[in-house]
């Protein structure tokens, strides 16, 4: 994981685009990409999985910058969230089910 940051750290870098990727910046190209990725279920589930995992691709992409631009380790904050969700969602009232936490 960590190479896979450094390489997308380094592309950035090679081509002088940190300078445009504030946090708001990202936030906005996540929420564009994610757009992308869903318009490719938009009318049916008949998708092209090459373009979908280019779409996928971006969206990771940015998410990997962002961290880079709040300066959050990636692996420490999805953690830390999984920790948070699991009290929200413990497994004897929510496996198998897809009703939201404040609902169980």
């Amino acid at each position: 994981m960590d190479e896979l940051i450094k390489e997308i750290i380094e592309f950035q870098t090679e081509r002088d685009w940190k300078q445009f990727h504030t946090p708001e910046n990202l936030a906005k190209s996540i929420s564009i990409e994610a757009a992308e990725l869903l318009e490719h279920f938009q009318w049916d589930n008949d998708y092209n999985k090459e373009e979908v995992i280019d779409e996928l691709a971006d969206v990771i992409n940015y998410c990997f910058l962002m961290a880079d631009a709040l300066d959050v380790n990636v692996k420490e904050i999805v953690l830390n969230k999984m920790k948070k969700t699991a009290v929200k969602y413990p497994i004897k009232k929510s496996k198998g089910v897809s009703i939201k936490y404040d609902k169980l």
